[in-house]
Order: C-alpha cells, then sequence, then structure tokens
C-alpha cells in the first residue's frame, strides 16, 4: 500500500462523518482501488489500512495477548513484548519510521495529550479496549530520540491471583506463606518493594484477598490495578489533568479522603510521591494493617527511597524517620528472576535505633535470618 494510497483513504476518511472503525476504513480502501485490485490485494490493502487507522495497529494483537504486560517499540524493526519469560523480539515490522511515528501520534491524541515537534515526549492512559486493564503510553519523538520514534505500552490488568495461587506459582514456600498471614492477622502496616515488573502489584492484591470479610479496605491507587476478591474493598482511582491542563485528582488528595471513609485498612497502590506524607500520617493514627508498594530494588534502599519521597511532601528526614517507625512494621520484598519468574525473596522488619529507621532482614529465600517472634512462628 503506497504512500499516495495511504493518504486518499485519510483523506476519504476525515471527509466522513462517522468514527474510523473498521468498517469504515475497509469501505473507504475498496472506494478507493475501485477496480485496479485483486480481491487479496484488497483484503491485504484493508488489513495494512486498518493497522494505520485504527488502534494500537500491528501492537493490538500483542496488547491483546494475557500474557504480555509491556509492549516496546525502539524501532521500525524492533518490536518487544515482556511478559512470564521477560523481553523478546516479536515478528511485529512497521513499514517505515513514519508509520511509527504516525502511530505514536494517534495514541497521544487518544488518551488527551499532544505530540509534535513543539512536545516531543508523551505520557498518559489509554483505554484497555479488548486488553483487560488500562494502557500506560509514553512516547517520544526524534531528535529527543536519536535513533527514531520511541513507543512504551504497559498494560496493567487486575491483579488477581491468591496466595494459593501465587504459591503453586513458585513465587513463595510453606513458611513464606505463613509469614504473610501472620502479617495479615497481626494487623502489621507492610510495604511491598521489588523493581519494576517484580510482581509488587500481584502480591499487594493476593493480600487484600486474604483480609478478612468483615473489614472494609479503602485503596487509593494512580490506576486501578487492584481488584482483589474481597467483599469490602473501595477503590479510589486518581485522574490526571485533561489536554487543558486542569481536572486532575492526586493522590495525596485521595489519601484524604479515603480517611473520611471509614477504612479498616488503607492502602496505597503505590507511593511515588508526596502522598507518602499521608499515608505515613494516617498510618499513625489508628489505621492498622496498611499497605503500599514502594520501587525499590532491596530492603535496605526504603528508608532513602522514602526520605526522597517525603521531602516533595515538605517532610524532612528527622520527621520521616519518626512517623515511618511509628507507622510501618515489614517491608516484603519481591525480585524478578533470570527467566522472569517473580518470588518473594526477603521479608525484613523496621526498627528505630537512635531516631533513625534501620532495615532488619529476618527472612531470606525460604530460611530464617533472625528472631522470628514478630510473625509468632514456632520454632522448628
Amino acid at each position: 500500500m503506497t504512500t499516495d494510497f495511504v493518504e486518499r483513504v485519510r483523506t476519504r476518511l476525515a471527509g466522513d462523518s462517522r468514527p474510523a472503525d473498521p468498517v469504515a476504513v475497509a469501505e473507504a480502501v475498496r472506494a478507493e482501488a475501485g477496480g485496479a485490485l485483486s480481491h487479496d490485494a484488497v483484503l491485504d490493502a484493508v488489513r495494512q489500512a486498518r493497522d494505520e487507522f485504527v488502534g494500537a495497529g500491528p501492537l493490538a494483537p500483542l496488547l491483546e495477548d494475557p500474557a504480555v504486560t509491556d509492549v516496546l517499540v525502539t524501532a521500525p524493526d524492533q518490536v518487544w513484548s515482556d511478559g512470564p519469560t521477560g523481553l523478546i523480539r516479536t515478528p511485529v515490522r512497521f513499514a517505515d519510521e513514519e508509520a511509527v511515528r504516525r502511530l505514536a501520534q494517534r495514541l497521544a491524541l487518544a488518551a488527551g495529550r499532544r505530540l509534535d515537534d513543539a512536545q516531543p515526549y508523551v505520557d498518559g492512559w489509554l483505554p484497555g479496549s479488548g486488553t483487560g486493564g488500562r494502557i500506560r503510553l509514553h512516547a517520544v519523538l526524534p531528535p529527543i530520540a536519536a535513533n527514531g520514534t520511541c513507543l512504551s505500552l504497559r498494560v496493567l490488568r487486575p491483579a488477581t491471583h491468591d496466595l494459593d495461587s501465587l504459591r503453586a506459582l513458585g513465587a513463595f514456600d510453606a513458611s513464606g506463606v505463613r509469614i504473610l498471614r501472620s502479617v495479615l492477622s497481626r494487623r502489621l502496616a507492610f510495604l511491598v518493594t521489588g523493581g519494576t515488573g517484580a510482581g509488587k502489584t500481584t502480591l499487594l492484591g493476593a493480600l487484600l484477598g486474604a483480609v478478612s470479610p468483615s473489614e472494609r479496605i479503602v485503596c487509593v491507587e494512580d490506576a486501578g490495578e487492584l481488584r482483589p476478591g474481597h467483599p469490602q474493598f473501595v477503590s479510589l482511582v486518581a485522574r490526571p489533568a485533561n489536554v487543558e491542563g486542569a481536572g486532575a485528582v492526586e493522590l495525596p488528595e485521595l489519601v484524604r479522603q479515603a480517611l473520611r471513609m471509614r477504612p479498616d485498612r488503607l492502602v496505597v497502590g503505590e507511593v511515588r510521591g508526596a502522598e507518602v506524607c499521608s499515608l505515613l500520617n494516617a498510618l499513625n493514627t489508628g489505621h492498622e494493617g496498611g499497605a503500599c508498594t514502594l520501587h525499590a530494588n532491596s530492603p535496605a534502599e526504603v528508608p532513602a527511597r522514602l526520605e526522597a519521597l517525603a521531602a516533595l511532601g515538605g517532610l524532612g528526614r528527622e520527621a520521616l524517620h519518626s512517623q515511618l517507625a511509628a507507622a510501618v512494621r515489614v517491608v516484603l520484598h519481591m525480585r524478578r528472576a533470570a527467566g522472569g519468574r517473580r518470588k518473594l525473596a526477603e521479608v525484613a522488619v523496621l526498627r528505630s535505633v537512635e531516631g533513625e529507621v534501620q532495615i532488619v532482614p529476618v527472612w531470606r529465600a525460604g530460611r530464617w535470618t533472625l528472631d522470628r517472634a514478630l510473625f509468632h512462628e514456632e520454632k522448628p
């Protein structure tokens, strides 16, 4: 399908009052092709035009695969997907750099964002039609992206595993299950940490599903990933600003609203900014058993990460350590192995020593490293 033909189809669709759905694209292709193309050529042209004008184009099958979490385009002939086995190069190809750029701009428009030479990067959310979740869009145009348009799509599917299914998948062993259930039954506030794609949200969702049905959980998220099987789970989702930059409802405000909804447990899907101040304050006012996830490469990094985030909310280092020591008891660290398997790698507790929080590992890779009294485990 030539560039001239693409432009003629585009012009015809632009003059049509209907949305550019697959049926409209097919009719536009047939009208422009006339009798010049064979039946097979018309079908091929319709497929290419659909990829050009509708949805995520050639990336749609990847996004619809329930095992895929990320789709990354680094060049017209370099499309990668991430899933249970890690990053793999897919057979998907774009015609040229301009085709990648057009797709990025179309997706940006669908997300209510601008992407052009004056605004060469975009971060936004797409509806997750057909994928079972929302899609986070990030794109960068040349010359910022030196080798061509870069497109990153992350599919945020609801976290639906329970503790038993995670154990069956090898995320932890029997001792890990006992620790996790002890954290819940003792209403210990906890952080789930790990790197990108380590399974933090999956573990948090499984833990929330195991909370007693008599407890009311109010959860605040940037994107509605958590959907545990719990009868009293209330979800509040942040709202980004519109194209004019107005109308945003951010996580700190949602945490404040959640406190007015009589939560037995307050949960923040992920802390990545000033909302950590509101969360720690809430956990220090009688809301036991709260939880959140946090990007960190190891439990030892948690104090430094929280110091940096708290500074965004005007909370100093000394005050942060004082709040943290009183609010959070346990860190559950997830790690993704080379083969893609996500595992509970370490459990640590927080202790305050001369006003400074220290992270003390107590369980690692199925073995206790220190006293287990906090979890009421029996000695072997």
